[in-house]
């Protein structure tokens, strides 16, 4: 199966930020396999802007390096060719400098405009602010913003009101990387594509649901910014929350931005509160023997009374007729004994076994993996081969993309590739819109006002584990254990 790739329009794109962690990890080598896939028109041009003094010759060098480092060196013979797409100009967001010569850039163009801020929130007012002062904020310009958007309800609502000022919300894209992955967008193909799944997606036939995103790796140099974020704003507030919307909303009109965008929101708003005992949050300890290159997360963040948390788990429930009574159950940590970010739907058992009680307790689970080894699982229940009575056991079948699309159609497209090109598209489907943000934030602020009046103390937690192990005993209360957490 080969992947069909349809070009773009010519686009300018301006990368804010462009000599930043992100732009050299993801934003630069993603455009340049779009190049090389043949998805980028030849009029592209794209110019990064930030503080640092550069000219064009030194950005192209850099990115260059960037492209080698983080990856894509392999993916065509025309590097240079992609390097001649850029430009630089140094640009100071809340002064003069760089504006005039960006402008002149931008000038005369018929083509798409596209401004990516890929800087601190703080500054995405600035941005906006003189981008429209220098006459670059047209009809037909957009901007992508980056995670997060603002820290509470007050803040996000505070940023939404700024972009608003200078642009539409049809020009804003506030974007998630995890809804660029292809299995996210799977799981839209197998719930509304397939006759067979949609009728059991319900209360009736769903046990409960299990989100995972576990990290093996710890605060790292974000310690400063995670410090003050924490696992419940930086994961489960946008990440998080965004997989519970597409596996909970109900089915579109049609796969068009506001229809997807509105089942989604009416998720978020049917959702219950956090009840205290329905909520673990932890914070890792240091690797044992290894606690130079591992350090506790204290030590980490340099903040020895810290009560941050790195790891939570939660229990939520949807109080909507398709979902009323079925769990499901959030979690997200770092320093866990395993990379992995997974969905699953655990259904119930049947109504009544014909088979003895030594042929054990089965469910069907479907498991949806979204990193690594992209792909979907479903686990039904079969005669064990051989003699000797009717002993069940339960067997995946196992879409692999890798595996079950060949090599073209398993060599899947970064996330952050999939948006910009989708950004360039006008296409706002797996962007959020600003009411979707105020209502996720709506939900998460209690839970975390709470903890804070409750003066809550993470529970500390094992570097390498599964997490603390009042998470398991929340899931044990249930009569229900967590999915292993494996690569």
């Amino acid at each position: 199966m080969v992947s069909r790739v349809i070009p773009v329009d010519p686009f300018d794109l301006v990368i804010f930020g462009g000599t930043g962690d992100l732009a050299r990890r993801k934003i630069l080598p993603g455009l340049y396999r779009r190049y090389c896939a043949g998805q980028m028109p030849e009029e592209a041009r794209i110019i990064g802007a930030a503080r640092t003094e550069m000219d064009s010759a030194g950005y192209r060098e850099m990115v260059s390096e960037a492209i080698s480092e983080f990856g894509g060196k392999d993916a065509c013979d025309n590097l240079d060719a992609f390097l001649a797409k850029l430009d630089y100009v140094a640009i100071d967001a809340r002064g003069e400098t760089g504006w005039a010569e960006l402008q002149q850039m931008m000038a005369g163009k018929d083509r798409i405009e596209v401004y990516y801020f890929s800087v601190a929130p703080g500054l995405f007012g600035d941005l906006a602010e003189r981008l429209q002062q220098w006459g670059m904020a047209g009809e037909d310009s957009r901007i992508v913003v980056e995670k997060p958007f603002g820290r509470d309800l007050a803040s996000a609502r505070a940023l939404n009101a700024t972009l608003a000022t200078y642009f539409k919300e049809q020009q804003i894209y506030r974007i998630d990387h995890y809804l660029g992955k292809e299995t996210v967008q799977n799981l839209m193909a197998v719930r509304f594509g397939n006759m067979l799944f949609e009728p059991l997606w319900n209360r009736q036939y769903v046990d409960h649901i299990q989100i995972t995103v576990a990290e093996t790796v710890g605060v790292g140099g974000r310690g400063e910014y995670y410090d003050k974020s924490g696992a419940m704003r930086d994961m489960v507030q946008n990440h998080l929350m965004q997989l519970l919307c597409l596996i909970a909303m109900e089915p579109p009109a049609r796969f068009d931005p506001d229809a997807v965008r509105d089942e989604k929101l009416k998720v978020i708003r049917a959702l219950d509160p956090v009840l205290p005992h329905h909520l673990v949050r932890g914070q890792y300890e240091a690797e044992e023997g290894n606690e130079e290159e591992a350090p506790s997360y204290r030590d980490a963040v340099d903040n020895p009374r810290s009560r941050t948390e790195s790891f939570v788990a939660l229990k939520a429930h949807i109080s909507n007729w398709r979902w009323h009574g079925t769990p499901f159950y959030l979690r997200t940590g770092k320093r866990m004994v395993a990379r992995s970010s997974e969905i699953t739907v655990v259904f119930k058992d049947t109504p009544h076994s014909i088979f003895a009680e030594d042929a054990g307790r089965h469910r069907n689970v479907l498991s949806i993996r979204l990193q690594p080894n992209e792909g979907i699982t479903l686990g039904v229940t079969i005669k064990e081969p051989g003699p000797g009575g009717m002993r069940l056991v339960d067997v995946p079948l196992d879409m692999t993309f890798a595996e079950a699309l060949g090599p073209d159609g398993g060599d899947q497209v970064d996330a952050y590739e999939r948006l910009i090109m989708d950004v360039i598209r006008g296409n706002q489907t797996l962007f959020m819109r600003d009411d979707e943000v105020e209502a996720a934030w709506a939900w998460t602020d209690p839970i975390i006002q709470g903890w804070e009046a409750r003066n809550d103390v993470p529970k500390p937690y094992d570097s390498g584990s599964a997490g603390p192990t009042d998470a398991g005993e929340m899931m044990r209360r249930d009569g229900r254990e967590w999915r292993k957490v494996s690569p």
